[in-house]
């Protein structure tokens, strides 16, 4: 276990447990380069055929030595979701402290690791996600088409999540905190493509901290998945339904405050001066009536104050994202129950008074 993650956290006496997962569908051509890459400090590699039709899963088992992985298999296709969820259960089940999240198609470079887990192990966040759009240069080798629909998607899981400061939520390079996954309804997250960003609309749910990693692609004669033009009608509906959700959530069942109001009542106000106004509109073009500029000022009044209260609401929902980190206050599995920590500091008073 190389010396900067033993020493991360210097309240965790034992060496982190870190653990990769990867999804496997047609990349029988890739997968070992990717396994070849994966450094010492990792101690488990989840390898999970999602019904792969070129088997990739018997053909890691037949070709590769590395004692680290684990293959799991799927009967029937789920999805990179549904494949993460069940490299997720199994890094659960055998006490993993960090999961990273790495494609198998060789585009995520594994020794920027260290990178993703990190600012984990220190405490200053709950999940890393990569980023390809830190600098200009890295982004000459995306193709145009993933450059645009990456920009569209990535506007639109900033309000549909509430991590407005990140980009690039499609990044499939990311890594979490064990304690947060275990508080996540993994059953309730999306199998597919939106996988990412649903992780990122359930993160915010519970308040975790998301930080953003600069992780350049590496693009070679891999085939993408990922269709840009059919998925974007699908990931608006989701993104819609996420949002109303976050907002639910977040303003109304968990928090209540003067901006929860607001935007009720900017909301209200839209919708009755739009709807005053298109009454008198289609009323007066009926009867051939001149409207006056009062009835306009009648209408427009509602709108533009309306549109201010919501402005005003994004501005504090920016302002709210997460900042402090969660899983340092979160009860460690394996640790002392509440009991036993009762008992030690009732015996530690008792040794004191003597």
């Amino acid at each position: 276990m190389p010396e900067r993650f033993a020493s991360a956290n210097p309240s965790t006496m034992a060496a982190p447990r870190i653990a990769v997962a990867i999804p496997c569908y047609r990349v029988k051509e890739q997968i070992i380069d990717v396994l070849d890459g994966i450094g010492p400090e990792v101690c488990r590699v989840y390898v999970v055929d999602d019904a792969c039709p070129e088997g990739s899963g018997a053909f890691v088992e037949s070709t590769t030595r590395d004692p680290r992985v684990r293959v799991l298999y799927h009967p029937q296709n789920q999805g990179v979701g549904g494949a993460m969820i069940t490299a997720y259960t199994a890094a659960l089940e055998e006490s993993m402290d960090v999961v990273v999240k790495i494609d198998g198609d060789g585009q995520m470079d594994p020794r920027q690791l260290p990178a993703m887990v990190l600012p984990l192990l220190n405490g200053s966040c709950d999940y890393t996600k990569g980023n390809r759009f830190y600098t200009l240069t890295t982004l000459k080798p995306m193709p145009l088409t993933r450059l645009l629909g990456n920009t569209m998607l990535s506007f639109m899981a900033k309000i549909s999540t509430g991590y407005w400061p990140h980009f690039d939520p499609n990044n499939g390079y990311t890594a979490i905190h064990t304690k947060v996954l275990r508080i996540l309804p993994l059953e309730k997250v999306d199998r597919r493509f939106f996988f990412e960003t649903d992780m990122l609309f359930r993160l915010n749910t519970v308040g975790a901290v998301v930080k953003d990693i600069p992780a350049p692609a590496r693009y070679g004669d891999e085939t993408s998945n990922l269709d840009i033009g059919h998925i974007i009608p699908e990931f608006l509906a989701k993104h819609t339904t996420n949002f109303i959700k976050r907002l639910f959530y977040n303003y109304y069942l968990r928090n209540f405050s003067i901006f929860s109001v607001q935007l009720l009542i900017g909301l209200g106000l839209i919708l009755l001066g739009s709807a005053f106004g298109l009454y008198t509109w289609v009323s007066n073009a009926t009867t051939g009536v001149l409207t006056t500029s009062g009835t306009v000022m009648l209408a427009a009044l509602p709108i533009l104050i309306g549109s201010q209260m919501v402005l005003s609401f994004f501005n504090y929902d920016i302002l709210a994202v997460p900042h402090d980190p969660l899983h340092p206050k979160l009860p460690d599995p394996e640790g002392p129950t509440l009991e036993e920590t009762l008992v030690s500091g009732e015996k530690s008073m008792a040794s004191t008074d003597r």
